[in-house]
C-alpha cells in the first residue's frame, strides 16, 4: 500500500506549557532544527513526514486555530523574503515554507472529546486511505542518517500492507507516561512484533503480569512513539466508541481492537521522541536535535561549559 497522507494532532492548548500556551498555539512555538534553523515545531514535523515521502497533511487542531497557523507561516514566508532578499538559504527556507501552506490542511475539534475523536476528526481528510499519524507535541530524532523515523515506520507499513505503530523499548519507571504493549517477535525480522495487548499508561504491576515482552531487556517494555501507520480500519473502530460513548474517546481501546481484528504491527523505530508537553521536554529536545544537526559541535560546548560553571557554583557552596 502507498502512504502520502498524513495527520498531525495539536487540538490540545498544552496546560503544561503555560503561560507561553496561552497565547500561542504549542506547536508553533521556536526550535532550532538540525539545520541550524529557527522553525515552529510544527514545521519540523510537517518536514519529517514530507521528507518520509507524505504529500498531503492535515492537522487537527482546535477551533480557529487553522486560519492562525496560515496566517503565522505567511507571514514567516514574506519576513524572509524581505530580510534576507537574494541569501540563499531564507530563499529555500521560504519555498519550504510555501510548499507546507500548499500541502496543508485543517480539521477542527469543536470539543475536547478525547485524543481518538480528535484523530477520528481527520476522516474525511483521509477518505478510505492508509495515513500516518503524528503528534504535534513530540519531536523525532532518527539514528539513520539517511532515513527518517517516519520512514522506517512507512517503508515497513508499505512491505506488509497493514497498520504499524512505532514504538521504543522504554525502561519500566517511565512506562506510565505511554501506551505499552506486548507481542510476539515477526521470525526473522529484527525488532518488529505481531501486537498482542495495550494497555494505556499502565502501573509497573500491571505491566510486570499482563506486557512482558521476550527478548527485551529486564525491566523494559515496548512503549508508543508517538507515531503510527493506520489503515482506514481505525475510523471505522473510533465510530463505534464515539456512538456509544461521545464524551472521552480513546485512542488505546480501539488499537485494541484493531489488534483483534487484522494485522497489526509494531516497529522498533531507530531515533528517539522527545515530548515537548513534558517538564524539561523542550530544552530535551533542542539539545537532541542541537546534537544531531549541522550544530553538533556548538551544542556540545555550550553543555560542556554549562556543566563547567555548574561545577564550580556547587563547588563554592561546599
Amino acid at each position: 500500500m502507498r502512504i502520502k497522507k498524513a495527520v498531525i494532532t495539536a487540538a490540545a492548548r498544552g496546560e503544561r506549557l503555560y503561560p507561553v500556551a496561552d497565547t500561542i498555539q504549542k506547536a508553533m512555538l521556536p526550535v532550532i532544527d538540525t539545520d541550524g534553523l529557527h522553525k515552529p515545531v510544527i514545521q519540523i514535523i510537517a518536514e519529517e513526514a514530507f521528507a518520509s515521502g507524505i504529500e498531503e497533511i492535515c492537522v487537527v487542531c482546535a477551533p480557529g486555530d487553522g486560519e492562525r497557523y496560515i496566517n503565522a507561516f505567511t507571514s514567516l514566508r514574506d519576513n524572509l523574503i524581505k530580510s534576507f532578499k537574494g541569501v540563499d538559504w531564507a530563499r529555500d527556507e521560504a519555498n519550504k515554507i510555501d510548499h507546507l501552506i500548499r500541502q496543508i490542511s485543517f480539521a477542527e475539534q469543536t470539543e475536547p472529546l478525547g485524543y481518538g475523536h480528535a484523530v477520528y476528526c481527520a476522516r474525511e481528510f483521509v477518505n478510505d486511505e492508509p495515513f500516518l499519524l503524528l503528534l504535534g507535541d513530540y519531536l523525532y530524532v532518527s539514528d539513520l542518517l539517511q532515513k527518517r523515523c517516519a520512514a522506517q515506520l512507512i517503508e515497513l507499513a508499505s512491505q506488509e500492507n497493514c497498520s504499524v505503530s512505532a514504538v521504543n523499548p522504554t525502561i519500566e519507571h517511565q512506562i506510565s507516561r505511554y501506551g505499552t504493549l506486548t507481542g510476539k517477535h515477526v521470525p526473522n525480522t529484527p525488532g518488529v512484533y505481531q501486537i498482542n495487548k495495550i494497555i494505556e499508561k499502565p502501573s509497573l504491576s500491571v505491566a510486570e503480569l499482563e506486557l512482558q515482552t521476550p527478548g527485551l531487556r529486564i525491566g523494559y517494555y515496548l512503549c508508543f512513539f508517538g507515531m503510527h501507520v493506520f489503515t482506514p480500519m481505525v475510523f471505522d473502530i473510533l465510530k463505534k466508541s464515539i456512538d456509544q460513548d461521545g464524551t472521552n474517546i480513546l485512542l488505546t481501546p480501539t488499537l485494541q481492537e484493531l489488534a483483534e481484528t487484522e494485522k497489526y504491527l509494531a516497529l522498533e523505530v531507530k531515533g528517539n521522541r522527545y515530548d515537548l508537553s513534558k517538564r524539561h521536554g523542550l530544552m530535551q529536545a533542542q539539545i537532541a536535535l542541537g546534537l544531531a544537526g549541522e550544530a553538533h559541535d556548538e551544542t556540545l560546548t555550550s553543555m560542556v561549559e554549562l556543566l563547567a560553571e555548574a561545577n564550580t557554583r556547587s563547588a563554592k557552596l561546599v
